[in-house]
């Protein structure tokens, strides 16, 4: 069922530029009636708030304000990005200590009131974050979600299209697996207007794809490595990805995303949370589907799984 957008409330917890990001792209949606930003520094929050609401003239109607955790006890969305930012030559899974400690410590915060808000982990690792929160909050697998690969799905979706020469939005292709180095391109998944994508290059011809397809993988896995190495760190895209995955939710859209969920038996995986094609809709995870892979990518996919649990096994509880 579609709530009404006068019931849309979401919190989101972490003033950083990534959670400030989202909600500059969510506000201009009309998606949601209250956004509500939590953060430990009151002086950031401010300045946060003012800077967006002066905005508001130009953008649908919506309340924007500073919170606290009780705010979530009536949310609709909770989307948590706080926690230490990846740095230059930095991997996701380098940040696990520490913001594993803030993920704990932010559930500890929403579980007194938590309800029933979707619950959507941006703070990296995402895998192995939304699986911390997940065993955290006791919530119902389905409810707890992390932003997973739908970012490197739009990166390989883009860099295609360069390759191609066509539009972004004609691209059909997924990025399995950790939103990390052992993320793995489903490129038996790939199509162009129906053509896998192993066809289309054949009657292209104008590539070596074999090696182009070697070519673009590294891009895509690479592309944060060269965001924070120029600028520091990413934030535009991302916010955008999670106001796509924030649509499918507050609208009930039933989207396939490549959002990370609890993984439990669905392509030989138990037991992690990692990024699989999923409906997603009012509920959250309304369903994994079950893609057919090649050999490879369901091996490579199973070592994805494999690093995860490795590292998942190394935070001090």
């Amino acid at each position: 069922m579609i709530m009404s957008k006068k019931e849309r409330k979401v919190v989101v917890i972490g003033a950083g530029r990534v959670g400030t990001s989202y909600i500059y792209a969510l506000m201009h949606t009309g998606l949601a009636a209250e956004i509500v930003l939590i953060d430990l520094d009151p002086r950031r929050v401010a300045g946060e708030i003012m800077d967006l609401s002066h905005g508001l003239p130009f953008v649908p109607p919506v309340n924007i304000r500073a919170g606290d955790y009780s705010d979530c006890s009536d949310a609709h969305l909770i989307v948590i990005t706080a926690g230490a930012k990846q740095t230059p030559h930095q991997s996701r899974l380098d940040l696990v200590q520490n913001n594993a400690k803030i993920v704990k410590s932010i559930c500890s915060s929403i579980k007194p009131g938590y309800t029933s808000a979707i619950i959507i982990m941006v703070t990296n690792p995402v895998d192995i974050l939304t699986y911390v929160a997940l065993k955290h909050l006791g919530c119902p697998p389905n409810r707890i979600l992390g932003s997973g690969t739908v970012l490197d799905t739009a990166r390989l979706k883009y860099i295609l299209s360069l390759h191609c020469g066509l539009d972004t939005h004609n691209i059909h292709a997924y990025v399995l697996g950790e939103h990390g180095d052992s993320e793995v391109v489903a490129w038996s998944l790939a199509h162009i207007a129906g053509v896998p994508l192993t066809d289309y290059c054949a009657l292209c011809r104008g590539c070596d794809s074999k090696e182009a397809h070697e070519d673009i993988t590294q891009s895509v896995r690479d592309s944060a490595y060269h965001i924070v190495d120029y600028k520091g760190s990413t934030y535009y895209a991302i916010g955008l990805s999670l106001t796509r995955i924030s649509a499918a939710i507050l609208r009930d859209e039933h989207s396939v995303l490549t959002v990370s969920t609890l993984l439990q038996g669905q392509y030989h995986i138990e037991d992690i949370c990692l990024s699989v094609p999923c409906v997603v809709g009012a509920d959250g995870i309304e369903r994994i589907i079950t893609a057919p892979l090649s050999d490879c990518e369901q091996t490579a996919l199973e070592s994805s799984a494999g690093i995860l649990k490795k590292t998942l096994s190394s935070i001090s509880s």
